[in-house]
């Protein structure tokens, strides 16, 4: 029987969900490359894939059950997670056998954190009483979901090799845009707080604009993201209305200004 640790649903952010969804339209997107691992009772897929924006792997993890995980690696992030693959693999090696006596009440051996734009990927090699192994989470920030894959310590130096043998044929360059994005913004009205965030992923850059409300029972959060394409279009659109705002304002102004006075009778 499988841990149920090691066994994680199917969890995708919007931002994978619209990767899926445009693999599904085949919207010019084109599969390099996949190999497939057996690590236990667990199957593997590594699939090298490049849209319009560049180049990035789908690591999907297969259960006994059927059940299906999935995380995204840009090209960059997939070399930083092969190289700490081989640091936890000695780690690992060193441990020897396992001890429940020793064990962290977390479960938690050796954890390690990497950050690519807006996505944190969270390595905890871990250990409970069905064995160890390490479990990679992703999440989007500013309250994104998490996806998770469990990868069984016995296989990280097979995962390792496999997937250097895929950056060693496609490169750790992503494509796409190679400059720097500018700086998240915040702004408070009343009580709500507004925040802008660009951030690029395999579907291109885009504005992550979230909606805070404080209230006597919490904070509530939404939010929209916008394309960089559309970003000019929502700009004249915006101004346009502002200008239109402007414009009643005045004439309600004047309209006021001009109302005349009650007249006088002189005494």
């Amino acid at each position: 029987m499988q841990n149920r640790e090691l066994q994680n649903d199917f969890i995708m952010s919007d931002i994978d969900r619209e990767i899926i969804f445009g693999q599904q339209q085949q919207s010019n997107e084109q599969e390099l490359a996949t190999k497939m691992l057996q690590i236990q009772s667990k199957r593997f897929y590594l699939d090298v894939k490049q849209n319009r924006r560049g180049k990035f792997i789908k690591v999907a993890e297969i259960g006994a059950d059927g059940r299906r995980s999935q995380i995204f690696l840009a090209l960059s992030t997939a070399a930083d997670f092969r190289d700490h693959l081989g640091t936890f693999s000695e780690f690992y090696s060193q441990l020897g056998p396992p001890n429940p006596d020793t064990v962290p009440e977390d479960g938690k051996l050796k954890s390690e954190m990497m950050i690519k734009d807006n996505r944190r990927y969270y390595l905890d090699l871990k250990e409970n009483a069905r064995g160890r192994f390490l479990r990679v989470s992703q999440t989007i920030t500013r309250g994104g979901p998490r996806s998770q894959v469990a990868i069984p310590a016995q296989g990280m130096i097979e995962f390792r090799d496999n997937l250097t043998d895929l950056l060693d044929e496609f490169g750790t360059d992503d494509g796409g845009f190679k400059g720097d994005l500018p700086d998240g913004r915040h702004m408070r009205v009343d009580n709500k707080n507004f925040y802008f965030d660009v951030g690029q992923n395999n579907r291109g850059i885009y504005m992550r604009i979230s909606e805070v409300t404080t209230t006597v029972k919490g904070n509530f959060r939404t939010a929209i993201t916008v394309p960089e394409k559309s970003w000019s279009r929502f700009r004249d659109y915006f101004r346009d209305y502002c200008e239109k705002m402007a414009e009643c304002n005045e004439k309600s102004t004047t309209a006021t200004t001009s109302v005349p006075a009650e007249s006088v009778s002189p005494q």
